[in-house]
């Protein structure tokens, strides 16, 4: 008996609680494909390298799903209050029948195992479904080798959520048994006729509350926006704040100004059941304030890091191409100090030679290559090439307050310089453009936004310079987008290409050898990089040999070397933390939000069903009856998205003053990418609510 009563109150629930089983699918769902990363990539063929991120990724995925845990768990504690609240009656019936409450709660155990047993097959269904169709994704991601591709399925991913999941179901039931026991009859029997107390707010303290709040806001955005150089920690976490307490009143100030905004407007508070729709959203916001800002903050969250992981992995991928567009470099230099005259003494380096010399033969290895020398002249600094405009460049950082110490150092900091032939060489083997000069120009050369906004300031003054004795202008009035190290994002903070007539090569501070592979075979190119980046190389090409002039001293020797492998290597470790962290916090956090706003507007409905069924005995129409519920749904749902995405706005614009020194590129594509998801799933929640609410007024007739 017991049994067949537990089948049929879920098949009854099946239809009214749609949100309860659609959110505990997604999580279970979700919640396996995260963690069922590390068995995807078993069959992927990656290097050794990629093979240790891979699993750094999936213990700090572990460490993350521990929170995800919680949060889901929390969700599903706060839905089975509603659906403890829609069935007081049945309880309340129950036990007027003579059932007992250990009866019933032997009752609900039942249900809840079936519910749970039921969402976690299906879950885990569509979980390793969606891992196979990700399967790609998460190969291009770690730019692995699908050719070995099968089908998999993660037992470790399964066992981890039967257990959170089976924990989180263990603490249902116990609440559960709780309330039935705590709750009397009388009780139950009632709970459909009563409500909320919702206090009347008085409109002028909120209107004043509402601008106040507003201000605030106002403030902190203006701050975070166009105020960022300059801002401390501190500065910053009193914004954050200022953000959350003013979100707070701006959504008590509206609650308690919504009904009487719209009752002053007569004819449209008066039009079809504005009247009725107006008092049941407004006693909805009015009860849910704290909720509402939660929510709100939790989307803006979801938001920026849905947003902010794309454009990142979407920039990566860019800049690698843009900032790395040679196989190998090496970069060598031995800077002296002369003691006795006080002047440094630059060695010249043959960077070929280097390498012969340590057995590396480069034509063996190399198709085409180019030498460039990084020149440094100690009387051309910033404060040369900056020249009066170097207080209005320091104020610009906002980064000190002391502007005339701040000055003063960054004035004394010695510019990169490199002629116009070796450029023309690194742009041929870059596959670029070259440029030309006369004997009194030169031009700069920077691929950092935001360096190139404040170097562009003396080039667009036409400000001279003077460099090995040489008098120059400028031939743009921009710098050059471009770069000569290789990397995989934007580093060039500037250098200064002059015309080889004034170039001194005896001032080379470091030789830079760029070269591209005589390959294309991904095995030879790995080949190459562990041959040409061995760590014994690095003491081969600069040994330790002191002057034996006991008046000049070693100031500095390096070697540095890169391949666009390592870069790429290097890269694919953070694209796949970014974006893996980005989507799971953010989807978790949109299924939060939107069963808790679901649950709470179907809480709402079953609470108000005699309300609507009052309606159509005073003869309201059925579609004037659903176009209210229709707006309600809506504009409960809409109310903390859209101060969500005004926050966000400001947020990503806060964000990317410090993106940018990544080189992010156009944030459009992110942008609908994260509105796709959040359409799917938030607004997935919003159509389900309306659907389920729009049945069950419907069978209330």
């Amino acid at each position: 008996m017991l049994f067949k009563l537990t089948l049929r109150n879920i098949r009854q629930s099946l239809r009214d609680y749609a949100i309860y089983f659609f959110t505990l699918i997604v999580g279970v769902s979700v919640f396996y494909l995260f963690n069922a990363i590390e068995t995807q990539t078993s069959y992927l063929r990656v290097t050794a390298d990629t093979r240790d991120m891979i699993k750094r990724l999936n213990q700090i995925l572990a460490g993350t799903s521990v929170f995800v845990a919680v949060v889901l768990g929390l969700l599903i504690v706060y839905a089975s209050r509603f659906l403890m609240k829609r069935r007081n009656r049945e309880f309340a019936l129950y036990l007027t029948l003579g059932m007992s409450k250990g009866g019933i709660s032997l009752l609900l155990l039942c249900e809840t195992l079936v519910i749970g047993a039921g969402s976690l097959f299906v879950g885990l269904l569509i979980g390793i479904g969606l891992s196979q169709i990700s399967s790609s994704f998460v190969a291009s991601l770690f730019e692995a080798d699908m050719s070995k591709y099968h089908f998999t399925v993660s037992g470790g991913a399964i066992i981890k959520t039967l257990i959170y999941f089976g924990m989180m179901y263990f603490v249902v039931m116990f609440f559960n048994t709780v309330m039935i026991g705590k709750r009397k009859l009388i009780d139950l029997m009632n709970a459909g006729k009563r409500s909320e107390k919702l206090r009347a707010a008085n409109p002028a303290v909120c209107a004043v509350m509402f601008l106040i709040s507003a201000a605030a806001l106002a403030f902190a955005y203006y701050f975070v926006g166009w105020r960022t150089r300059g801002l401390e920690p501190k500065d910053i976490l009193i914004f954050i704040v200022i953000g959350c307490v003013s979100t707070y009143f701006l959504f008590r100030s509206v609650s308690g100004m919504l009904l009487r905004v719209f009752m002053s407007s007569k004819k449209l508070y008066f039009r079809g059941l504005n009247a009725f729709t107006f008092r049941q959203l407004s006693s909805k916001v009015g009860t849910m304030v704290f909720s509402l800002t939660l929510i709100c903050l939790m989307l803006f969250v979801t938001i920026c890091s849905l947003c902010g992981a794309f454009t990142i992995r979407n920039s990566m991928n860019e800049n690698l191409e843009k900032c790395c567009p040679a196989d190998y470099q090496i970069g060598m230099g031995v800077v002296m100090y002369n003691k006795s005259t006080k002047e440094r003494v630059y060695q010249t380096i043959d960077a070929e030679a280097k390498l012969r010399e340590a057995g590396i033969d480069p034509d063996k290895y190399f198709e085409s290559s180019c030498i460039c020398h990084m020149l440094c002249d100690t009387d051309y600094t910033a404060s040369v090439y900056y020249g009066q405009h170097l207080d209005e460049v320091v104020k610009a950082t906002g980064e000190s307050k002391d502007i005339e110490y701040l000055g003063d150092a960054y004035g004394e900091m010695t510019e990169n310089v490199i002629s116009l032939s070796d450029y023309n060489a690194l742009m041929k083997l870059f596959g670029l453009p070259g440029q030309s000069l006369a004997d009194d120009e030169y031009f700069e050369l920077c691929n950092i936004e935001q360096q190139t906004d404040l170097r562009n300031i003396p080039l667009e003054h036409g400000q001279e310079i003077t460099v090995f004795g040489h008098k120059l202008k400028p031939k743009y009035d921009k710098c050059i987008e471009g770069t000569v190290e290789l990397s995989s994002i934007p580093y060039n903070y500037g250098i200064t290409v002059i015309p080889d007539s004034a170039a001194d090569l005896d001032c080379t501070k470091e030789y830079i050898l760029t070269a591209n592979y005589n390959t294309d075979d991904k095995e030879k190119i790995a080949e190459y990089d562990d041959i040409l980046t061995n760590d014994d190389l690095h003491e081969n090409l600069i040994g330790d040999d002191e002057p034996e002039d006991g008046q000049i001293e070693k100031e500095y020797a390096t070697v540095y070397r890169i391949t666009r492998q390592m870069l790429a290597q290097a890269n694919i470790g953070t694209k796949a933390l970014v974006t893996f962290l980005g989507l799971y916090i953010g989807i978790v956090f949109l299924i939060t939000c939107g069963a808790i706003l679901a649950l709470r507007s179907l809480s709402d409905c079953a609470d108000s069903l005699s309300r609507y069924d009052m309606l159509r005995k005073i003869g309201a129409d059925e579609r004037d009856i659903t176009g209210s519920l229709f707006i309600q749904t809506a504009l409960f749902f809409a109310f903390p998205l859209i101060l969500a995405l005004i926050h966000s706005v400001f947020g990503m614009k806060f964000a990317f003053f410090f993106l940018d020194q990544l080189g992010t590129t156009s944030m459009l594509s992110s942008t609908l990418l994260t509105g796709g998801i959040v359409l799917l799933i938030f607004g997935g929640y919003f159509v389900i609510t309306y659907l389920t609410s729009r049945v069950m007024i419907k069978n209330e007739r």
